[in-house]
């Protein structure tokens, strides 16, 4: 047999749907409300900091895991808000990306032969994060309506092999956001098997209707075994930065950074003098930021609803499911490539959220980090459904 072949590790996942899609939309010319990057610009502020770090000539090397003012911000503004003290010399890693900084930790906590509890639907990377470090998946289902999970199937996804768990919330791809009461019996689990929760809190600031981010570090008992990431991507909307973060329990810290060293030496320096500017943003900015998304979430709610699309109301972070059971249809994947190519609005198909794609096979993701006349135009297009569709199912 040649060697001159991919990993069996490669083999065992696809390339991203997501980016897929996007690449779909492109060749035809559609609205993008797959890939979850805003088309609006970024504040001002942080554009003028990192043109003028450039400017200045911050443009080698920072140290390793993170330019020190964008530490101890990372640092200061976790603890302002959520009572909770870190270090920024003990605790914070800065990455290229929530990414990477997903993938440094795995690696840096997992060997192989553990295994990982997965929420599904899930954020696309988890699942092949956990094969590339050598972990097994173990998938636990969120439900709709409210996406929310049997408690004894939690329960019985943890064993002495139970390294870690990870969590997403606010989540993408349903937009729930977890409650206290869910987070305490995670972290039961956790403390009962000694695992780790890896956080991603990547939309920690967008959250509505009366819903709070919590992040588990702060339920009693976790602040020691939660590897809490973010990143300035979706708060800031500057996704192509690519500079993230890790906020660890001292105990881990060395290893996360040694992985990370390794991996990519270090996120782009100006861009890291930026995001120090970023957190030092008023609270207003915040709130803000959710009251902008929430009129975006409920435009793109009628307009979904009106095209007879299935939604389900997310609180928190930036996209709608929805279920397309009503069209007739059998293969989210076909027809998402239909919805793309003849509509011309792109989504992302809800099998690629789940390991077994016949849970998904109902349903498309869709995004709104977009500005109100790219919804109007997206609302337009769908028009079009209708005509597409199979004669007996057109209303």
């Amino acid at each position: 047999m040649s060697k001159l072949t991919g990993s069996k590790k490669a083999t065992q996942f696809t390339e991203s749907v997501i980016r897929e899609m996007t690449r779909l939309n492109d060749l035809h010319g559609g609205v993008n409300l797959s890939q979850g990057f805003p088309d609006f610009p970024a504040p001002q502020l942080i554009k003028d900091v990192a043109c003028q770090a450039i400017q200045d000539d911050i443009n080698q090397y920072a140290v390793t895991w993170g330019a020190r003012p964008l530490r101890e911000a990372v640092a200061r503004e976790f603890t302002r808000r959520y009572g909770l003290p870190v270090v920024a010399d003990e605790q914070v890693t800065v990455c290229c990306g929530s990414t990477e900084a997903m993938m440094s930790t795995m690696m840096a906590v997992i060997d192989p032969g553990d295994e990982v509890v997965i929420f599904e639907p899930f954020y696309e990377n988890y699942g092949p994060d956990a094969i590339l470090s050598g972990a097994t998946p173990r998938y636990v289902t969120l439900r709709e309506p409210d996406w929310s999970f049997d408690p004894a199937e939690l329960a019985a996804a943890f064993n002495n092999k139970t390294k870690a768990i990870i969590l997403n919330t606010p989540n993408n791809p349903t937009g729930k956001v977890f409650r206290r009461e869910e987070l305490e019996m995670i972290a039961a689990l956790c403390r009962k098997w000694d695992a780790i929760a890896i956080s991603d809190e990547i939309y920690e600031h967008i959250f509505y209707d009366g819903h709070r981010h919590v992040p588990i570090a702060t339920i009693e008992g976790m602040a020691e075994r939660t590897v809490t990431i973010n990143g300035l991507s979706k708060t800031y909307s500057v996704t192509g930065w690519r500079v993230g973060w890790t906020i660890s329990p001292p105990s881990l810290t060395g290893a996360i950074r040694k992985v990370h060293d390794f991996l990519t030496v270090g996120a782009a320096a100006p861009l890291q003098e930026a995001g120090a500017a970023a957190l030092g943003l008023p609270d207003q900015y915040y709130v803000d930021l959710a009251a902008k998304y929430q009129r975006l979430r409920d435009m793109l709610l009628g307009i979904l609803e009106r095209h007879h699309f299935t939604c389900y109301k997310p609180y928190g972070a930036y996209y709608i499911m929805t279920d397309i059971s009503g069209f007739g249809v059998r293969d989210d994947v076909e027809f998402a490539r239909v919805l793309v190519k003849e509509v011309g609005v792109a989504a992302v198909p809800g099998s690629s959220f789940y390991k077994d794609p016949a849970r998904g096979r109902t349903k498309l993701r869709f995004c709104y980090c977009k500005r109100e006349q790219t919804l109007l135009e997206a609302d337009r297009r769908l028009g079009k459904l209708a005509a597409i569709l199979p004669q007996p199912l057109r209303t």
